[in-house]
């Protein structure tokens, strides 16, 4: 799963994707052409525990890779370009600027939060609407020629998202069945995307964190479907990359701040993508596994090797936290905690996992 950073210059963008992801792209004003790319280990708390209980030789997060979109001006959102590099990631995180600056002024003028959330929500749905409006001409063409039942289920989906989109409305809040889903899977719509708001604030307003929806007036947009909005402080975030853990920690409680916002801005993406991690543990490696919610067992074995999901049998399945409360495997089978699931099981965020294979 890929997600996209956008926003408009002199955000922050940039600074936030190095901090993610622990890069060294350069920031600041400049005509960047080029997207950058990265991958972010994904914090968990159960993972870290795990290996401090089992002590591998190696442990593996799960990750989330990052695709950073060069910044733009306000009249420069309708540009093809721009908007083409959004259609390849899987989710987007839209860096909104809260901040001031008098050194580096805000490309439109002012810095107003909902009115910039408002702007790149609505070049979505015009350039969803262009495609929409483009795809049904074609559409009219062919079924002139031939009654086809195909092109006339996707001509009658399209019609209800052309609606939707006059109405200003993104496609992201239409409920589609699995069908409608695959139908309209390759036209990658923007406004369906899922979409992470994070308010970049000033250093003075870390307090604020907790209520960003609130202080901003952003409650309306909070509500929507597939839409989350969290804040971070930028400049503080940078900072905490340069300190130790315990430095870290105590630099936070100073301020306020019960946990990094990166941290939170991590998880908040993760969880957006609808996407949960399992585990398996043992000497060698303790290892988070992605994969989306709803996957069954065999599938998910797949994600580990695909010699495993090919000779799948069962999986010995627990949950971590039973795991770490009992300290062993063997103590959970004693108390009916380690259980053996079928290929249908439908895995959860936080399970142990072990397959039973034959190659």
């Amino acid at each position: 799963m890929k997600t996209g950073i956008v926003g408009l210059v002199q955000t922050g963008k940039t600074t936030i994707f190095n901090i993610l992801t622990g890069a060294a792209a350069p920031t600041g004003a400049g005509a960047r052409k080029e997207a950058n790319l990265g991958v972010a280990p994904i914090p968990d708390d159960r993972l870290t525990r795990l290996s401090a209980l089992f002590e591998p030789q190696k442990t593996v997060p799960a990750t989330a890779q990052y695709v950073d979109l060069p910044g733009v001006e306000p009249s420069g959102m309708k540009e093809s370009a721009f908007l083409t590099g959004l259609r390849a990631v899987d989710a987007l995180l839209h860096v909104v600027r809260a901040f001031h600056d008098e050194a580096v002024p805000h490309p439109a003028g002012s810095v107003d939060p909902a009115r910039d959330i408002a702007n790149m929500e609505l070049e979505m749905i015009f350039a969803d609407l262009f495609q929409v409006e483009r795809r049904m001409e074609r559409l009219d063409k062919d079924l002139k020629k031939i009654k086809e039942k195909d092109l006339e289920a996707e001509r009658d989906l399209l019609t209800r998202f052309k609606g939707q989109l006059e109405q200003e409305r993104p496609l992201r809040e239409l409920a589609l069945t699995p069908e409608e889903d695959r139908r309209v899977r390759g036209f990658t719509f923007l406004s369906q995307k899922p979409i992470l708001h994070v308010v970049n604030l000033d250093d003075g307003d870390a307090a604020a964190l907790p209520r960003v929806v609130d202080h901003f007036g952003l409650a309306g947009w909070a509500a929507r479907p597939k839409v989350v909005i969290t804040g971070v402080c930028g400049k503080i975030e940078e900072e905490l990359t340069r300190l130790s853990p315990e430095e870290a920690k105590e630099f936070m409680a100073d301020l306020g701040i019960a946990e990094s916002g990166t941290s939170r801005l991590l998880r908040d993406n993760y969880a957006l993508l609808g996407l949960i991690s399992f585990f398996t543990v043992g000497k060698d490696e303790v290892r988070a596994w992605t994969i989306p919610q709803g996957t069954h067992a065999q599938p998910a074995a797949g994600t580990i090797h695909s010699d495993l999901e090919k000779g799948f049998i069962r999986a010995e399945v627990c949950r971590a936290e039973d795991l770490l409360a009992h300290g062993a495997l063997h103590v959970l089978k004693e108390k009916g905690l380690l259980r053996l699931e079928g290929k249908d099981y439908v895995v959860q965020d936080g399970d142990v996992f072990h397959v039973r294979f034959a190659v």
